[in-house]
């Protein structure tokens, strides 16, 4: 699975639920919120573009969320939606969704009711999830994940997603909080982050996913192509359809958000709804409030956001605690050229087992060196090969 897409693998649940893409029905919200004071803050963990809370409200805990506002869906761990089933949930409940697994076969993802969830002093009661096993992204991540909050949460609050202090602000709905930066409107009656956004010359609209680790996900329908860099293949993203492989490029023209301009912006092609994604709201702090249907973004900077260059050695991974396997590789990239192929195993980087390599260690790791060593299991042998980092998309 790619580092850029980590979240995928389980947005794809929503994505059935008509949340994530069609957006057919408003979410459901929680049955009631509740904060112990104006401004509740909650500290969380940057893994990647991604927001990770930890909360701890019982003995059990801590547990850890990753944010994700382009989710119409709470997912939690089945250990979790045991522990914290609602003993009277509340009627018209989700019912079961059916999804087709990474591996293949279709299964049914079960619905559920948890009677509370708390984060700091913030405290959610009778809150409709999703229940699906979190361990393969656990792995992926490299810390133990018991679920994603999704945007629906959040409803009966103004959401502040504070990127450069690594945390959440929580504030009631009214009145209206006075927050700084450029306010725009959702362009739809459902209270979905959906904002209108100019790429260059061209309108464009575009769904606030702080769920997906890429800079923008474009959907090149009606649009006039105007690639500095065109898209290249860039590895194989796992969802719950099953595996795609990634197109990567560079747009010629500005981003455009309010007043704020992300020059030459990197897009991931896609043939889902355009998304607004964690490489590029890294940038900013952002503000949700669904009561006023609006999105507010502020950057102390006013200078332009320039996107550095991607990079790569051209592999693909699905993790486990004892290796890695290759899901793809890249054409005309080093491991290509070195003769990496998808199904071969990598025991070690750098001479470590791949267990000390956890998501944010071997991203730096990749931004950073000029080479990586890697170890292939070769039978009961293992043979090593380094590979040059390159820039995927310069």
């Amino acid at each position: 699975m790619t580092t850029r897409s980590v979240l995928a693998l389980l947005c794809a649940a929503a994505l059935l639920l008509g949340g994530c893409v069609t957006f057919r029905r408003e979410a459901p919200r929680p049955g009631r919120t509740t904060l112990d004071a104006p401004l509740v803050v909650v500290p969380a963990v940057a893994l990647g573009n991604f927001l990770l809370v930890e909360t701890k409200w019982d003995r059990q805990g801590p547990y850890r969320f990753l944010v994700d506002t382009g989710s119409s869906a709470t997912i939690v761990t089945p250990e979790l939606a045991r522990r914290y089933r609602a003993k009277n949930p509340p009627p018209e409940t989700m019912p079961q969704v059916r999804n087709r697994a990474a591996r293949g076969g279709i299964t049914l993802m079960d619905s559920g009711v948890i009677s509370r969830l708390e984060l700091g002093g913030a405290r959610f009661e009778d809150v409709r999830v999703l229940i699906h096993d979190c361990r393969e992204l656990s792995a992926h991540l490299g810390v133990r994940i018991d679920g994603i909050l999704g945007f629906p949460l959040f409803r009966e609050t103004v959401l502040t997603l504070d990127y450069s202090r690594s945390r959440l602000l929580l504030q009631p709905r009214s009145p209206a909080p006075l927050v700084p930066g450029v306010a725009i409107p959702f362009n739809n009656e459902l209270r979905t982050p959906i904002i209108p956004l100019q790429l260059g010359e061209q309108s464009i609209s575009a769904l606030i996913d702080s769920g997906s680790d890429a800079p923008l996900s474009l959907n090149l329908a009606g649009l006039a192509a105007d690639f500095a860099q065109l898209p290249r293949p860039g590895g194989a993203v796992g969802t719950l359809s099953g595996d795609h492989l990634q197109y990567i490029g560079r747009w010629r023209q500005p981003l455009l958000i309010g007043d704020y301009s992300v020059n030459e912006p990197i897009v991931d092609v896609t043939e889902e709804l355009t998304a607004l994604g964690g490489g590029i709201l890294r940038h900013f702090t952002v503000t949700f409030d669904q009561e006023r249907s609006q999105v507010t973004f502020h950057r102390e900077e006013r200078g332009p956001v320039v996107l550095p260059p991607r990079r790569s050695t051209g592999l693909s991974f699905t993790k486990f605690p004892a290796y890695w396997r290759v899901v793809s590789v890249v054409p005309d990239s080093p491991a290509h050229a070195a003769g990496v192929q998808g199904g071969d195993l990598v025991t070690r980087i750098n001479g470590e087992p791949v267990a000390a390599w956890d998501y944010s260690r071997f991203e730096k790791l990749v931004e950073t060196a000029k080479e990586i060593r890697y170890s292939f299991l070769n039978g009961t042998q293992e043979k090593s090969r380094t590979l040059a980092v390159f820039e995927l998309v310069p």
